[in-house]
């Protein structure tokens, strides 16, 4: 284990320092999910009273803030800068966090919400792009492994440190969050600099480019990117239940207390951080068909493992596998839409395909929970056949289409100099 650190800390020295404020951010931000997410609904079913049918639209309103601001904003970063745009998201998210401490009742936090997810509609997409823009040629899928090893790093510390502060109160929870979010605006604010390519007077970024930025724009520009969203957001609707439902699933068959909730979810972003690089490059050697079959597949068996007799083994086994689906879809998703984007608009396009992220984080915990109320199981029979069939969509569309050629021929092609020694 020692080894392993050793060898994830070199390999991160060695990224551009904007790739490293860039997993920082993603760090901090999966710190504040992952402290907040395992214990939302029991904070809205406690404390702020609201009914079991609403909490998930409750919860989509942090998304729903997102998915109204990234058509319009999202590819911001294109126009203005990197760093302008993360330093005001990062304090946007931070400050609301501590904001929705002092809030009171069902609407106020539904507020407080909505703003935070205004700011984050660009903190994501902006971050990954930075990566991009420093990236050494053939390295890129692998940095964008780190950056998901950074997230499942923080999903690890999240879960642990929420259970910590929902010992002294749920509500101190969102103070944590928001504090996790500030020490990566000062991160930004004393180490990144500005990565935006040049624009070129003449071809590329042109005057047509300033004015047509947002995530939508490049939607109707690319009908490849477009045809990509619909599959990706049902995957991404569905998988959203493992997170919003399970604490309710283990609550209701009294399976595990609020700390034990935390735990498990502190487990699942440790098997991240082990795995994800190891399986990022095993996926390297395959085909994109392959790989997004692979993970459609194993998130289906995290909903049929839930469908026996409830028991703590089966809940962790279906963790387990989610967080494994997780580790294969998550680098590749984004390489391919880097992979379609012109370097003069690539946050606008991780933009466009972050819009699946909000619809996740929206409409996933919202249709999760309610049809949880109808019945305790329900989700699960659900969403086992709809994840792989849209898991099919995609890899046959990617197949047919030639797109995510560029994730393989990346990690074949230029490797860095001890891959085979990393782990």
């Amino acid at each position: 284990m020692p080894h392993f650190f050793r060898k994830i800390s070199t390999f991160i020295a060695r990224m551009p320092q904007p790739a490293r404020v860039a997993c920082v951010l993603f760090f901090v931000a999966s710190v504040a999910d992952g402290a907040l997410m395992p214990f939302f609904a029991l904070w809205a079913l406690k404390v702020a009273g609201v009914e079991v049918q609403w909490i998930g639209a409750l919860l989509g309103c942090y998304a729903g803030g997102e998915l109204l601001a990234t058509p319009i904003i999202g590819g911001i970063a294109d126009r203005i800068g990197r760093r302008p745009v993360l330093l005001i998201s990062s304090a946007g998210v931070g400050l609301g966090f501590i904001l929705l401490t002092f809030a009171h009742g069902a609407y106020e936090a539904a507020a407080c919400l909505i703003i935070i997810g205004v700011f984050e509609s660009t903190l994501h997409p902006t971050a990954t792009t930075v990566v991009a823009d420093v990236a050494e040629p053939g390295r890129l899928t692998e940095q964008l492994a780190m950056l998901r090893l950074a997230s499942n790093a923080g999903n690890m510390v999240g879960p642990a440190l929420g259970t910590l502060f929902a010992l002294i109160s749920l509500r101190f929870v969102f103070v944590g969050s928001g504090f996790a979010l500030l020490i990566g605006t000062l991160c930004v604010a004393l180490f990144l600099q500005e990565t935006r390519p040049a624009r070129k007077a003449n071809g590329e970024g042109g005057e047509q480019d300033e004015e047509d930025f947002t995530a939508l724009a490049a939607v109707f520009r690319d009908r490849r990117l477009a045809a990509l969203l619909i599959p990706v957001a049902i995957i991404g609707i569905t998988s959203s239940w493992i997170e919003s439902v399970t604490p309710l699933y283990a609550n209701a068959y009294g399976l595990l207390s609020e700390s034990g909730i935390g735990l498990l979810f502190t487990y699942a972003g440790a098997l991240g951080v082990l795995l994800q690089l190891p399986l990022t490059r095993a996926a390297g050697r395959h085909s994109t068909f392959a790989v997004i079959m692979l993970s459609g597949i194993v998130q289906t068996i995290a909903f049929l493992v839930l469908l026996p007799s409830p028991s703590i083994a089966l809940l962790v086994l279906a963790i387990s596998a989610f967080a494994v689906a997780r580790m294969l879809f998550g680098p590749l998703s984004n390489a391919i839409a880097l992979e379609m984007a012109p370097s003069h608009a690539r946050a606008t396009y991780q933009a466009a395909f972050g819009v699946t992220n909000d619809l996740r984080d929206t409409a996933g915990p919202a249709f999760g929970t309610f049809i949880f109320s109808f019945g305790t199981r329900l989700p699960w029979f659900i969403a086992a056949p709809v994840s792989l069939i849209a898991a099919a969509v995609l890899a046959l569309h990617l197949r047919r289409h030639g797109a995510g050629r560029g994730y393989r021929q990346a990690a074949d092609r230029q490797r860095p100099e001890n891959a085979d020694k990393l782990l």
